[in-house]
């Protein structure tokens, strides 16, 4: 996790406007009481602007949109209500999916190329080692809004390369202003999914306090898919109309397991390819962020952090050079991660007149840096009649590194009302990353090293509002990404790595550097009645993604600078109220790419060569990335207690991983329709009963593809490595699921 003041991120909090005008006089606390469409440029106080004067398609979500829905996790409510999002079952566990936004990616899984950065109370929650989004470490209870930025604003520091998702939290003046109180959580239902929950918080004279915790444990929908997740979360703030102070501690302890994808020829779609296959997730962390007005005009703010983050995973592959020079099966294969960081950032915000136009400047500048050692071990096995591995022999180290991550930014921006209707806005930040990579283990000398990549990335928007109904605007913004250490590593095609992966001294890889242009419009056409829509395009230089290197071990390959590829589309969205029924909608269009031609070694692609390579050719679409996505949602407020909905999500075809010159013979992963019921009735003034039904009509399609080699192909789907079979192996989603639930509060 690594702490970013980042100038351009966008969010907005809901509420009425007596709240806004009672608390405008304390510029301190205005990014948590909540605003009525107020956009900050930072995730620190002190310049935020007017929603209708921001130059992008920013989406906003609240506490009340989760807590109506219920969802099982926070991927799960992006996918159903974000446009412009989806999510792959890659890993085959609902805490740990790819979320993909605008076709850029946050996922858990070293090895997937990452795009999006996010931000949990203005602390950046990609991890040091690899970018990788932990999902399962964010509480959902302790999320007072969700913001998601598109674009690739440099404001936001690295990794920004298709939008930013900003979370932030509860704290107890926002949710208990009057007096204590909280609410205690019991659900339960299919799966043998059962969660207990509870959150707390109050207000007395300057200070206020909150804490929440989730205890969730799931058998899982499917054979080796059990979650268990522990989350708490807790705040203590003290303000007064110039000061405003808030430390932060939050903690979590999970075990995920996961199903990995299956051939097309597997018709139980609960079975595992192969198991065991185990993540177990600890982190702790602990921050600090406050503000003072030092002035009507100043504002000096920052925050702090410190993380310690620990990874074990146990993997189950079959052995790629199984034969009768290596009779192994199966490799068990172990990583740990150990990780530390910390950061910290300082801004001073100046809203005022420079040379007679109204001005809000924000300068700053960030410091996160972070250490990770690295372990892999490799354990040989053999395969049991249901394809889990027993060990023939104990564990062997491959792996024992340490790397060193300091990221450094600088960064300003200004927001100019050049006359009542036309704003621009100005941003621009200096990044210089610097990866260090050493060996433990005194066997391998050549992975010493150290890189640096700096850059200068600017940002202009121009918004023009007509109509106090009706906002227009464009803008260009760039941004980049560094390679990371697991990267860095692994970009040798004639050494590849498994995932989590080994390490070894790799060709340098090419920072990546993404350039978007976005215009759009937004307005009302009644006080109930809201419409957006945006055209974009996100060209990335330099791309870089992971390609496998053989068609048995899928997860084994290298990185690889791929030229340039392009993100392309529109989004549109409209959110109406008919007396007692309210009616959203999004739809999203995604034209992924690749524009520069290049040989990719892919042997499971029936269009390979003798020697396993497919070229790519400009104009071929990126996999995973579905071109249309549709979501609707109608909610009823049939009595005065009780409301029930409806949501459904429709998204196209996809090409699968290894088909990057889409010419396989299997052709696409199908498209996929979900429709979803949730219903809240208020038994009492203190009791609420909820229920959700997910996939109500059962359906059982896939959002993720992969090619490989199946060597499960005997009698009963048992091992016969001598007749491997060229298949499509796809992520399925879970089938029909019911669950019901009470939540009392109390004072």
């Amino acid at each position: 996790m690594r702490a970013v003041t980042p100038l351009g991120s966008a969010f907005a909090l809901a509420c009425t406007l007596a709240c806004a005008a009672a608390d405008a006089a304390n510029p301190a606390e205005v990014l948590e009481l909540p605003q009525v469409e107020v956009v900050g440029t930072t995730p620190l106080p002190g310049s935020g602007i007017e929603l209708r004067k921001l130059p992008a398609n920013a989406q906003i979500f609240t506490r009340h949109d989760l807590q109506r829905q219920r969802s099982a996790n926070l991927s799960d409510f992006l996918e159903d209500n974000a446009t412009g999002v989806n999510l792959n079952a890659a890993q085959g566990n609902p805490f740990q999916p790819d979320v993909n936004f605008r076709g850029f990616t946050a996922s858990p899984l070293l090895g997937t190329p990452q795009g999006v950065s996010v931000f949990f109370d203005g602390v950046r929650i990609n991890e040091p080692f690899g970018d990788a989004v932990n999902w399962d470490l964010i509480p959902q209870s302790a999320i007072a809004s969700i913001q998601i930025i598109p674009g690739s604003n440099p404001a936001f520091g690295l990794n920004t390369l298709g939008g930013a998702i900003a979370l932030y939290s509860k704290s107890g003046a926002s949710e208990y202003p009057q007096h204590p109180g909280g609410s205690i959580t019991l659900s339960g239902g299919s799966f043998g999914r059962r969660t207990l929950g509870f959150e707390t918080g109050g207000k007395h004279g300057p200070w206020d306090w909150f804490a929440t915790g989730n205890d969730a444990q799931d058998a899982g929908w499917a054979e080796h898919n059990a979650s268990h997740v522990r989350q708490v979360f807790a705040k203590l703030g003290w303000q007064d109309d110039r000061t405003d102070l808030d430390l932060t501690v939050s903690a979590a302890d999970n075990r995920l397991e996961g199903t990995q994808t299956l051939p097309l020829s597997f018709t139980d779609l609960r079975a595992a390819y192969t198991y065991p296959d185990l993540t177990t997730n600890r982190a702790a962390a602990v921050a600090i962020k406050g503000s003072h007005a030092i002035t009507d005009a100043l504002l000096l703010s920052g925050n702090a952090y410190a993380r310690r983050y620990r990874n074990d995973n146990l993997s189950s592959n079959v052995n790629a050079n199984f034969g009768p020079t290596d009779p192994v099966q199966a490799h068990n294969d172990a990583a740990l991660i150990d990780q530390t960081s910390g950061g910290l950032g300082v801004q001073l915000a100046y809203t005022g007149a420079l040379l007679g136009l109204a001005h809000k400047v924000a300068l700053g500048a960030s410091i996160d840096q972070g250490r990770a050692r690295y372990t892999r071990s490799t354990q040989p096995a053999a395969f049991t009649a249901d394809r889990g591995t027993v060990a023939l022999a104990g564990f062997v180290p491959e792996t024992d590194a340490d790397s060193t991550t300091r990221y450094l930014g600088a960064y300003a921006s200004d927001s100019i009302d050049l006359d009542p209707r036309w704003t621009l806005t100005l941003a621009g930040r200096y990044n210089r990353a610097d990866v260090r990579i050493a060996d433990r283990s005194g066997s391998a000398p050549a992975l010493n090293g150290a890189h640096r990549f700096t850059r200068f990335s600017p940002a202009v928007g121009l918004s023009f509002n007509p109509s106090p109904a009706w906002t227009t605007y464009a803008s260009y913004n760039e941004g980049m990404r560094a390679p990371t250490a697991i990267e860095l590593t692994c970009a040798d095609p004639n050494a590849p790595c498994k995932l989590p992966n080994n390490f070894l001294a790799d060709p340098p890889l090419k920072p990546i550097v993404s350039r978007t242009v976005e215009a759009g419009a937004r307005g009302k056409l009644d006080a109930d009645t809201r419409w957006s829509f945006a055209l974009f395009r996100t060209e990335l230089l330099d791309d870089l993604q992971f390609v496998s290197s053989n068609g048995v071990a899928i997860n084994a390959g290298y990185f690889q600078n791929v030229g340039t590829t392009r993100r392309q589309g529109l989004e549109l969205g409209a959110s109406t109220h008919l007396g007692a029924l309210a009616l959203t909608a999004h739809y999203s269009y995604i034209d992924a790419t690749y524009r520069t031609g290049f040989v990719e070694n892919s042997p499971s692609n029936s269009s390979a060569d003798a020697n396993g390579a497919i070229a790519v050719k400009p104009g071929d679409r990126l996999p995973s990335i579905p071109r249309h996505t549709l979501k609707l949602r109608a909610e009823l407020q049939a009595t005065v207690p009780w409301s029930i909905a409806a949501g459904a999500l429709f998204a196209s075809s996809v090409y699968a991983r290894g088909d990057e010159n889409n010419l396989d013979a299997n052709g696409r992963v199908p498209g996929y329709t979900v429709l979803n019921l949730d219903t809240r009735y208020q038994l009492t003034r203190r009791l609420q009963l909820f229920a959700r039904i997910d996939n109500v009509l059962d359906r059982r399609d896939a959002n993720f593809g992969v090619l490989g080699d199946n060597v499960f192909t005997g009698a009963a789907q048992g091992f016969d490595a001598a007749h491997p079979r060229t298949e499509q192996f796809r992520g399925y989603g879970a089938p029909r699921g019911a669950w019901v639930g009470l939540q009392y509060t109390f004072e």
